[in-house]
């Protein structure tokens, strides 16, 4: 079994040299499959080379937080009672997660909404974090305002063109002291062909059709450990969910995220959406 670093990187074929056969890591701030006692991928993410947001930039940005209001993944608003984030983040057996947090780029702030379910997709593969995705419903509904909106989902199966400019947010690290992650950022990546970054990953299993890349072949912006189940928005639209990669902001490893309209009629018949 292969596993993977904690961040997000692509390389490209005969430029860079081969990477160690270190574990995978997915990106919120500790990895549940090792809280179950399985191993697998390791999870972890954080914005890495990024900038300062306000949360009406973004305002369909959340917090996912433990039982003891510990911040652990992103996530995003799909309607006013759903959040889809990823799968990692939130495995209905060990149930870690309690509430969210809205409303607020100061992560120990804004108002906080408890859970009524989880709903991993079906399909999710904890081993090779294929169909990384999960939906929480809440027990009551979001009121709308200017630091909190839904982002709008693309349709089943819609195309994202190579090299569109996404914007990747969260209160993951920054590999920074300067920096303080209590802060909402943000960074602007574009999108990486798939054959490529497939190419950059096959010493990991290469990625999926329910994945797609975002990030600069030279590095240094990317999400990083705690960005985890976070928003990639394009022209609006929530093309992808923060899941994994080698390290954070790499050199020849863009960042790895799970594809939105891969799943669409799977939130759809769920959620009602």
């Amino acid at each position: 079994m292969k596993f993977v670093i904690l961040c997000v990187a692509i390389a490209a074929v005969g430029v860079f040299s081969a990477p160690p056969e270190l574990p995978q890591r997915l990106r919120p701030w500790w990895n549940p499959s090792v809280l179950l006692g399985r191993l697998t991928r390791n999870s972890s993410s954080r914005i890495v080379g990024g900038f300062k947001v306000t949360i009406e930039d973004v305002p369909y940005q959340v917090s996912l937080r433990n039982w003891s209001g510990f911040h652990i993944c992103g996530g995003s608003i799909i309607s006013p009672r759903w959040i889809l984030t990823a799968a990692h983040c939130a495995p209905t057996t060990a149930k870690p997660l309690s509430t969210i947090m809205v409303g607020s780029a100061d992560r120990k702030q804004g108002k906080v909404f408890k859970l009524k379910r989880i709903i991993s997709h079906p399909l999710y593969d904890p081993n090779t974090v294929d169909y990384d995705f999960s939906l929480l419903e809440l027990r009551e509904d979001i009121t709308f305002d200017s630091t909190r909106a839904m982002v709008a989902l693309p349709e089943q199966d819609e195309t994202v063109t190579d090299g569109a400019l996404c914007r990747v947010s969260g209160w993951g690290d920054t590999m920074s002291l300067t920096e303080s992650t209590s802060m909402l950022r943000a960074t602007d990546v574009p999108t990486i062909h798939q054959g490529r970054c497939s190419d950059a990953y096959e010493n990991f299993g290469g990625v999926t059709p329910r994945m797609l890349c975002a990030g600069y072949w030279e590095g240094g912006k990317d999400a990083c450990q705690g960005d985890s189940g976070g928003p990639l928005v394009s022209n609006g639209k929530l093309i992808g969910v923060v899941s994994w990669g080698y390290g954070c902001a790499v050199e020849g490893y863009p960042g790895v995220y799970s594809r939105v309209a891969a799943v669409r009629d799977w939130i759809r018949k769920e959620a009602g959406l």
